[in-house]
């Protein structure tokens, strides 16, 4: 599976964003999938995830209620809408499958993207 995210870009604080991660392979759709992103000077953190089916959906709590994850899997494609954004959102962020485990943990997730920067001004 290789993955292509994008839709990063630069907005002012309280604007959105939409990232699109797509993925190329046929078994796509039998993959849960997250996004997470990593900030200058910090760890890789967990952003949201959904399952193969989409049918749930996770969230750190730094976005909950800010940011929406779903998935088209006609288009091979994983979203996450980004709302209110805040310059704390300001990072690279990477999109990945999950195979097992935690959907919180890194670790979980197999084949990753190359990230997409989001920079949110203040």
């Amino acid at each position: 599976v290789q993955l292509q995210a994008s839709g990063g870009g630069l907005v002012q604080a309280g604007g959105s964003l939409r990232l699109s991660c797509a993925a190329s392979g046929r078994t796509y759709s039998r993959y849960g999938m997250g996004w997470f992103r990593q900030a200058p000077g910090k760890e890789r953190a967990f952003v949201a995830a959904i399952t193969a089916s989409g049918g749930y959906t996770y969230y750190g709590d730094s976005v909950k209620g800010r940011f929406t994850i779903s998935r088209d899997n006609a288009k091979n494609t994983v979203y996450v809408q980004m709302n209110s954004l805040k310059p704390e959102d300001t990072a690279v962020y990477y999109c990945a499958t999950y195979y097992g485990g935690s959907y919180y943990h890194m670790s979980s997730y197999e084949y990753w993207g190359q990230g997409t920067l989001v920079t949110v001004s203040s």
